[in-house]
C-alpha cells in the first residue's frame, strides 16, 4: 500500500516538471517551471462570451491595475508628490463553472481578485496580418464587495464569490 501510494506522489510530482536537452550532454533534465499570475482591480467592459466554431466558449473582459508612486524627494505628502499608471489586461476564462460565473456576475466597474496564467498567443487579423495577443486565462476570481456603511451592510444582499 505504502509503494503504491510513493507511486502516485512521485507521478503527480514528475507531472508538474517540464522536459529539456542539457547544453552539456545529451540526456533529458527535469526542470520546475511556474506560470502565475495574480490581480486585483477593476473591470473595464462588461463580459463578452464568445464561441468559435469547433472551440471551447471562453468569457472575455478586461481588467484595470493601477500602480502608484512617489515622485520627488519629498517626505511630507502633497497632492502632485503621487503619479500613477493604469496597466490594462486582457482576461479569458475557459474554465464550464467559472466561465459561466464570470460571465454573469461580473460587471463594468466591479472590483475583482483573480489568478490565473499569462499566454501570450497569435492570431490573424481581418487583413491577414499576423497579430500578438497576451492574455490572462483566469483559473480563480473572488468579486471584492465595494466597501459599505454599518447600515448599508445589513441591508444590501451578499455579494457572490465565484
Amino acid at each position: 500500500m505504502f509503494l503504491l501510494l510513493c507511486q502516485k506522489v512521485t507521478h503527480v510530482v514528475l507531472r508538474q516538471f517540464v522536459r529539456h536537452e542539457s547544453e552539456t550532454s545529451t540526456s533529458l533534465v527535469l526542470e520546475r517551471s511556474l506560470n502565475r499570475v495574480q490581480l486585483l482591480g477593476r473591470v473595464g467592459q462588461d463580459p463578452v462570451l464568445r464561441q468559435v466554431e469547433g472551440k471551447n466558449p471562453v468569457t472575455i473582459f478586461s481588467l484595470a491595475t493601477n500602480e502608484m508612486w512617489r515622485s520627488g524627494d519629498s517626505e511630507v505628502y502633497q497632492m502632485g508628490d503621487v503619479s500613477q499608471k493604469t496597466t490594462w489586461h486582457r482576461i479569458s476564462v475557459f474554465r464550464p463553472g467559472l466561465r459561466d460565473v464570470a460571465y454573469q456576475y461580473v460587471k463594468k466597474g466591479s472590483r475583482i481578485y483573480l489568478e490565473g496564467k499569462i499566454d501570450y498567443g497569435e492570431y490573424m487579423d481581418k487583413n491577414n496580418v499576423r497579430r500578438q495577443a497576451t492574455t490572462i486565462i483566469a483559473g480563480k476570481t473572488r468579486n471584492i464587495p465595494p466597501l459599505l456603511t454599518k447600515s448599508e451592510l445589513l441591508e444590501k444582499q451578499p455579494v457572490p464569490n465565484f
